[in-house]
């Protein structure tokens, strides 16, 4: 079958930028729906997809040379490289054979590559040229695939050249990997155990193409624009933001009362001359900040109830600093909000809190509060809350007045008609409120949440049944079919529209429970799902649903909408469906790409059950099936959850049996042309095996997809979190690798270990240089070079050692790093005899001071000397000790053209100390002055016009950083590793800049004495 893009190179680099930059984003991205734990960037997803659809070039190069264009193009780049290489009398083992057909590859390579980098931009979501493009390549390599299979036995329904193969995704989650698969035009079909999944893809990739084009039905819209022009789901983007605001309106016309506003009276001002501003005004309430009491455990004053603060702090804000100031009076205290910097700093951050733990201090009595005593306290029912603090609009800011009777009565005296009592999992690695007596997640909201959250559920139907009506005047069908029954009329349309009012009461429930807490900093209300857990808080905020601020149900209206306008214009038809992975069928055909559940990192279905019960309440009349449980369906779920399983051998017993049947069933299943990409972010832990050998998680997955039938092609490292700097070891800004894999004939025989050797030796060189030519950071490097590599051994039935034993996975990923090692040792065969000295010397002790008589040895097996390395300016040498020079120490004034002994050991180095932008020297006055060079800019125009100036050396340079930096890997010294790997990430711009500069003036310059 012929090898896809993602089998061969990618460009990495620009697909893990964009995935982290994608981070930081929130209008209109999907992560703004609704909360999903661990969801893959699109990013990633869409160039995953798109790389797995699309033939690597070197499956069609005879059409590549059969265009007259290409080559010409190829035979002039050819004749040009023939030209250099004789020029230099120099040849380079770090690139492909400078062949007509490889050069028309690589070209082609860096075509795809340029579509993939614009195509993963946060831009490219909503660019119809930019997916097009992406598109016409997908429908492309197709068309040859299936001219390739027009012979098979079943090519009427798997090689249809008018019909791409349908994509599955069997756990669906956040659901990235269906909607960028829908993006790219491909029929997505998403399906989860989890409902709150279901419905969140849903609402992603089902509804807006089944409604894609209709017009709004709400009057308003419907007077103003007619029912023509609506592109895409804007329609029902207009629909969801006006029922919605309905909903909001209705809701504070039923219970406004219970958010009253703050009256700033003359007493107020009088103690407070900072909100003189505002005397008599009533101001809009965003939050109330509530302190959990106990009784203090001091037994004369056991009668009081004592405040649990974290913080007394309420705004950290330069100039506009506020907290809260604990007054005593006799056996009590009130609490008083101050503006400005409190006297006692320290004393106000902390709060009453003690220790990182749960100690605290009695505010009266000054005892110390136990974790025990707080445990026993809310197990018993006895923990209370008072309100600290009420927080406003104002003008220009927060506004932070003392809590008052009236507020804090009006909070009390809420009555909820219904609580969700299902019961919160006992999972006490992230499920803690229980071990304070808060066991049912009606224990997670105060009264006055209750009766909101209960109020928007019940207004979901409510508005619906508006919708519908609305729909039937609009010219909708009522046909009274379902949703859920494929219907598409006035009914259907109604519930599609309710289904995101579900999602946004869902939504609404994460930011106005017992355990969100303020931000000093930000100043607003942060959401409980802060981390994967539901954390206990000591003090907490509730949010004004009404207000204008975070935490406002018009404002999640407006994610919703955001997203929903956001989705593909033409999108391909979507469904998504409630499946266990283990037993569904739905991948039979289909190209699939997915992202397991994380081992034991995440409890899901534990999680979702916050969500569930509000989901449940508000949509179980519309999607009964979907909400047939009480809580989230768990005994199937594919996570080793100790609690649920008996204990962690028996989790990891059921996660590893169940995967394995998934995997087996892509095996069987799924499209024979297509290779399968699996993410796997699994905790990296080791378990001990029967001969006592550690094995890690990444081990025992390889060896699982193995086992199950198929052969490992690729192994990309995807970076989806920004990171100041490189940890030990390669994976470490990794927060997931994608695992390409392929059906493994049935037919496969056994091979020897010594085989498996040779085929490593034969097979790995080429594709490593492979990988350096699309520019792979150094950090990705050894965690890609396992794709080929594992490639060679798992395409075969088993690789036996001599007396018949198999070759373990361990063993094989030892052979693939060992012979990745001599790799990038082979290609210190083009350097210099200095610069294998420097590279041999800087193995053992880096940038630090060795003996004299090891570096005159080193400079014998070399064929070089002490003397000719001092010469060369890569070392210095003194009182019997020998030191290579650190970049920043390096000649300043250095210039390749005038050095009598180039070296690529200090072209590089002058390159990383160039792109750092250590270009000035310093003056006897102590300012730094530029040297009058042509790199003296510094970072990548710096480093541009000093390739430039190397010439063929810098490409020798390039091919070095990758061996130092697997050096510092291994030594675990990441200050320089870091260096290596930003001078390669840099590489393509660098390379682009260079081509700017004109040799005639810059050898003016270097001339000039």
């Amino acid at each position: 079958m012929r090898r896809k893009l993602i089998e061969a190179s990618l460009p990495l680099d620009a697909i893990n930028a964009a995935a982290a930059r994608e981070k930081s984003i929130r209008h209109g991205h999907p992560s703004t729906l609704h909360l999903w734990w661990a969801r893959r960037p699109l990013a990633a997803a869409r160039a995953v997809i798109f790389a797995q659809m699309v033939d690597d070039p070197s499956e069609y190069a005879v059409e590549l040379l059969e265009d007259p264009e290409r080559r010409a193009v190829a035979e002039r780049e050819l004749r040009k490289r023939r030209g250099e290489a004789a020029a230099s009398g120099k040849t380079s083992d770090s690139q492909p054979e400078a062949t007509l057909e490889n050069i028309a590859i690589e070209r082609e390579r860096e075509r795809l590559f340029g579509i993939l980098e614009s195509l993963v931009k946060w831009e490219s979501t909503t660019d119809e040229a930019v997916l097009e493009r992406a598109r016409r390549e997908i429908r492309a390599s197709w068309r040859r695939t299936c001219m390739e299979n027009a012979g098979h036995p079943d090519a009427d329904r798997l090689f249809r050249p008018d019909a791409l193969p349908a994509f599955q995704d069997p756990f669906a989650g956040g659901g990235a990997l269906p909607l960028e698969a829908q993006r790219l035009g491909l029929e997505a079909h998403a399906s989860d155990l989890n409902p709150v999944a279901v419905l969140i893809n849903k609402a992603m990739i089902e509804i807006p193409p089944k409604f894609a084009g209709h017009a709004a039905v709400n009057p308003e819209k419907r007077n103003e624009h007619g029912g023509e022009g609506w592109q895409g789901a804007t329609g029902l983007a207009e629909d969801v933001r006006h029922y919605g605001q309905w909903m909001r309106d209705e809701a504070q016309r039923r219970i406004g009362h219970l958010y009253p506003q703050v009256e700033i009276t003359p007493t107020m001002v009088e103690e407070r001359p900072d909100l003189k501003p505002y005397e008599g005004r009533m101001l809009t309430v965003i939050a109330w900040l509530w302190a959990r009491t106990v009784r203090s455990p001091n037994p004369a004053f056991a009668d009081v109830e004592v405040p649990l603060a974290s913080t007394f702090m309420l705004s950290t804000k330069r100039g506009k600093e506020a907290y809260v100031e604990p007054v005593i009076e006799g056996r009590g205290y009130r609490f008083e909000v101050r503006a400005g910097r409190p006297a006692d700093a320290a004393r106000a951050k902390r709060g009453t809190k003690l220790s990182r733990g749960a100690n605290f201090q009695c505010v009266v009595s000054g005892t110390t509060i136990v974790p025990d005593h707080v445990k026993a306290e809310g197990v018993a029912g006895r923990m209370g809350s008072r309100l600290m603090a009420v927080v406003a609009e104002g003008d220009r800011g927060r506004v932070y007045v003392s809590p008052s009777n009236v507020h804090e009565d009006t909070a009390l005296r809420a009555d909820p008609e219904w609580a969700p009592e299902a019961e919160i999992a006992p999972d006490r690695r992230s499920m803690f409120t229980p071990l304070y007596g808060m066991t049912h997640f009606k224990h997670l909201f105060t009264p006055r949440q209750l009766v909101a959250l209960t109020t928007f559920s019940d207004l979901v139907g409510e508005a619906s049944e508006r919708v519908r009506r609305d729909a039937v005047d609009a010219g909708l069908a009522d046909d009274g079919a379902s949703l859920r029954d494929g219907g598409s009329g006035a009914t259907a349309y109604a519930q599609a529209v309710a289904l995101y009012w579900g999602l946004n009461v869902s939504k609404q429930a994460n930011r106005s429970a017992t355990l969100n807490f303020w931000d000093t900093i930000g100043q607003k209300v942060q959401q409980v799902f802060a981390r994967q857990a539901l954390p206990m808080t000591w003090d907490y905020v509730e949010a004004n649903p009404f207000s204008a601020s975070s935490g406002n149900f018009n404002r999640q209206i407006e994610y919703l909408v955001r997203v929903i306008g956001n989705s593909p214009i033409d999108a391909s038809v979507g469904t998504a469906l409630q499946m266990d992975a283990q037993t569904q069928a739905l991948v039979a055909g289909k190209v699939v790409s997915m992202d397991p559940p994380y081992y034991d990192n995440i409890g899901y279905a534990d999680l979702a059950d916050f969500f569930y019960v509000w989901l449940r309440r508000s949509l179980r009349s519309m999607f009964p099936a979907l909400f047939a449980t009480m809580t989230v369906p768990k005994d199937q779920e594919l996570v080793a959850t100790p609690h649920r399983h008996g204990g962690k051998k028996e989790a990891n017993t059921f996660f590893l049996t169940g995967m394995s049947k998934v995997l087996q069933a892509l095996r069987r299943q799924t499209h024979p042309a297509l290779p399968v990409t699996i993410y796997y972010a699994f905790k990296q832990t080791e378990t001990k095996k029967v001969d006592g050998i550690a094995n890690t998680g990444w081990e025992t997955f390889l060896e699982a997809v193995y086992d199950c039938g198929f052969t490992i092609t690729g192994t990309w490292p995807m970076r989806t979190e920004l990171t100041g700097h490189l940890k030990k070891g390669t994976n470490s800004l990794a927060s997931s690798i994608v695992l390409v894999c392929r059906r493994r004939p049935a037919n496969a025989l056994p091979v020897s270990r010594g085989d498996f050797l040779a085929a490593l030796r034969t097979e790995l060189p080429p594709a490593v240089r492979l990988l350096q030519s699309g520019n792979i950071a150094p950090v990705d490097l050894a965690q890609a070079a396992i794709g080929p590599g594992m490639a060679a051994y798992t395409r075969h039935a088993k690789v036996l050692h001599a007396d018949g034993k198999p070759v373990t996975v361990r063993e094989a990923l030892a052979l693939i790093n060992q012979i990745l090692d001599e790799v990038l040792a082979e290609q210190e065969g083009d350097i210099d005899s200095d610069s294998r000295w420097a590279l041999a010397w800087f193995g053992e002790y880096g940038f630090e001071e060795g003996e004299f008589g090891r570096a005159e040895t080193l400079s014998t097996a070399k064929n070089t000397s002490v003397a000719g390395l001092e010469q060369a300016g890569i070392i210095s040498s003194s009182g019997g000790k020998v030191q290579l020079i650190r970049p920043s120490d390096m000649d300043k004034h250095w210039v390749p053209a005038k050095d009598k002994r180039l070296t690529v050991w200090e072209a590089l180095h002058q390159l990383v100390r160039v792109h750092s932008g250590d270009t000035k020297e310093e003056q006897p006055d102590g300012t730094l002055e530029p040297l009058g060079l042509p790199w003296d800019k510094g970072g990548e125009e710096g480093a541009a016009a000093l390739v430039h100036a190397l010439a063929g050396d810098a490409e020798r340079a390039r091919a070095l950083c990758y061996r130092l930096f697997e050096i510092c890997r291994q030594k675990e010294r990441p200050t320089e590793a870091q260096s290596y790997n930003a001078l390669v990430q840099s590489w393509p711009t660098i390379s682009a800049l260079s081509q700017k500069h004109k040799q005639p003036q810059q050898q003016d310059m270097l001339d000039k004495p």
